[in-house]
């Protein structure tokens, strides 16, 4: 928390962001039209403005600081990693025959909604939305190009099917502590956050199923596919399936795409190279995108602005139902304003607790509201990590266009609140949750 009180004024910058990148997007009716690095540049150098009284250096060493987090550093290398590999896959051909193989194999009704549950497989073992997100999004855009499936929406169904896995992993670094700030196992919190989240997912199934029933392949040519080829995506499903940590996935993927290429006389040593290059210089925008936001919104939190945030939600809660909403709109708010589900549960993670003892809330529920939230909402707004990756490898498409075919991310967000409506679950016992 801030050691300044904060007021609706220290979250004038994130106003400005969000004001500039969408607003703009509006008017312009081009969502290109404000690139998403000069609105948070600018957004950045506002926040510098805001409070005179506070000094330059303090002001200066909140903002390398919020962007220099662990978390962000950690984004910033998957998404280089996640351009060396696509670089490579792309230039030795894995790209275009993991999805011929999709193509050749699959009806086009199912292509969407498989592409779902494989994130969701994905996602659950690997414990991160980002790993699944650069890893399967070349895929989905591979068939976007393929079928008459939109872009907007085979990234998305990425982005959710990511979120579903970030969201119930035990080792996702979310569950890991919405558990440990709540005080409950993560096996209890799994058994109440499944059956929470599970209608949204098997709705998101069958929407996706209807909208793709009549898919048809656009008429480019054939679709053959060589199983070679599509080894080094195979390699890296199974790597994420057996629970390896993200940045070893997408390495080893890329060092075996690399000699797969070499090996086949797809490239040779230089094409390789060049081919990493270009893959790691196509995501730089995005990780500069990332590091301007996390040091803006880190002198936001300085001010105070997160602190007044929370604050003013507290303020509002009087029964045990408000104050599962209370934790919603906590954990929520956060994410929206940090751009980070982790951080959002590891801030209100403290204050969830002590409203979940004071209105006796059934710990596992608190610990599930906090880490469906902030999946929810971390996977629908449009300058989130996962939203720009998914962005940033398909080129030409705004976060913002993403956004509105964001199904189960929304259908996630229904679910929990329905949740905390109808009081599931209904009854506990404090000695099985201690």
């Amino acid at each position: 928390m801030s050691k300044h009180k904060g007021s609706f004024i220290s979250l004038l910058p994130l106003i400005l962001f969000v004001s500039l990148f969408i607003g703009t997007g509006l008017i312009a009716g081009d969502f290109n039209a404000m690139p998403i690095t000069v609105a948070a540049l600018i957004a950045s150098v506002f926040a510098f403005f805001l409070y005179f009284k506070v000094p330059f250096k303090d002001k200066l060493s909140a903002y390398l600081k919020g962007a220099a987090q662990e978390n962000i550093m950690l984004i910033v290398v998957i998404f280089l990693l996640s351009g060396a590999f696509s670089g490579i896959a792309g230039a030795m051909g894995a790209v275009d025959s993991t999805v011929n193989m999709g193509l050749t194999l699959l009806p086009g009704s199912l292509l969407l909604s498989g592409i779902f549950i494989i994130c969701c497989f994905v996602s659950l073992s690997m414990g991160t939305s980002m790993g699944t997100v650069v890893a399967i999004a070349p895929i989905a855009i591979g068939i976007a190009d393929q079928t008459d499936i939109g872009l907007a929406l085979a990234l998305a169904t990425v982005i959710g099917g990511s979120m579903f896995g970030d969201n119930l992993s035990f080792i996702s670094d979310t569950t890991i502590v919405a558990t440990r700030t709540q005080g409950v196992k993560m096996i209890d919190k799994f058994k109440v956050n499944f059956w929470i989240v599970l209608p949204g997912a098997l709705l998101t199934i069958i929407i996706l199923y209807l909208l793709s029933a009549d898919v048809s392949l656009n008429e480019t040519g054939s679709y053959d596919y060589s199983f070679i080829e599509v080894l080094p995506y195979l390699a890296v499903l199974i790597i994420a399936l057996l629970g390896v940590d993200v940045i070893i996935v997408l390495l080893s993927g890329a060092v075996f795409a690399g000699i797969l290429g070499l090996f086949t006389g797809a490239f040779d040593v230089l094409t390789l190279v060049s081919a990493a290059g270009e893959g790691i210089a196509g995501m730089q925008e995005i990780a500069i995108i990332t590091i301007l936001i996390a040091g803006m919104i880190g002198l936001v939190s300085h001010y105070g602005g997160i602190t007044y945030l929370l604050e003013t939600i507290m303020s509002r809660i009087k029964t045990k139902k408000g104050a599962e909403l209370g934790i919603a709109s906590l954990v929520s708010v956060t994410d929206m304003s940090t751009a980070n589900n982790t951080i959002s549960i590891i801030m209100t993670g403290p204050l969830a607790k002590n409203i979940a003892e004071e209105y006796e809330v059934d710990p596992r529920k608190s610990a599930s509201i906090l880490d469906t939230f902030a999946a929810g909402f971390q996977g629908l707004i449009p300058y989130g990590g996962q939203m720009l990756a998914a962005s940033g490898l398909a080129a030409g498409i705004s976060p913002v266009e993403i956004m509105p075919y964001s199904i189960y991310p929304i259908l996630l967000i229904v679910s929990g609140i329905v949740a905390i409506l109808i009081g599931f679950p209904r009854k506990y016992s404090k000695r099985e949750v201690e």
